[in-house]
């Protein structure tokens, strides 16, 4: 795949992200590809499910999944508006998705009250499993990684989580 597919499909990442902030939800959003083409894509439902496991990246793993009748996705791309959190890298790895690109760092959700780093730093001894995610965990850069997160904080109504 070449740069513009991956910001394309990271665009749209962030879209579903600012989409979910309008509906009252988390501000991210992910978006599963297999040969070039959407499997699955969903958005943060935390708030609107009242379940915490209901971050973007796991909702569009259960979709991929069940859209290609099986666990593991080991020929598909994972791309999240926002870098994984600990729970969400953990499941893209039990489903064996080889790639993982997102648009906005970490920093960017902490920044605006997203704040895993104490869970990462249980589960790795540090901030960001850099020594297991190379080579799987990309960031590139895109106009508007930081929309959903600024969405979010225009939102007076938003539910802090």
């Amino acid at each position: 795949m070449t740069a513009n597919t991956h910001e394309y499909y990271l665009k749209k990442a962030i879209a579903l992200a600012v989409d979910s902030v309008q509906r009252g939800g988390g501000p991210f959003g992910a978006v599963i590809v297999r040969d070039g083409k959407v499997v699955a894509e969903a958005w943060n439902q935390v708030t609107a499910q009242h379940d915490a496991s209901a971050h973007a990246e796991v909702a569009a793993i259960r979709k991929a999944g069940a859209a290609l009748g099986r666990h593991h996705l080991d020929d598909c791309v994972l791309y999240a508006s926002c870098e994984p959190c600990p729970m969400c890298l953990a499941t893209a790895l039990w489903a064996h998705i080889p790639r993982i690109y997102f648009a906005a760092p970490h920093s960017e959700a902490a920044r605006v009250g997203f704040a895993d780093t104490h869970i990462a730093e249980q589960l790795y001894g540090q901030a960001r499993p850099v020594a297991l995610t190379e080579g799987l965990v990309s960031q590139l850069k895109v106009p508007d990684a930081s929309m959903p997160f600024e969405a979010w904080l225009a939102r007076v109504d938003r539910v802090e989580y």
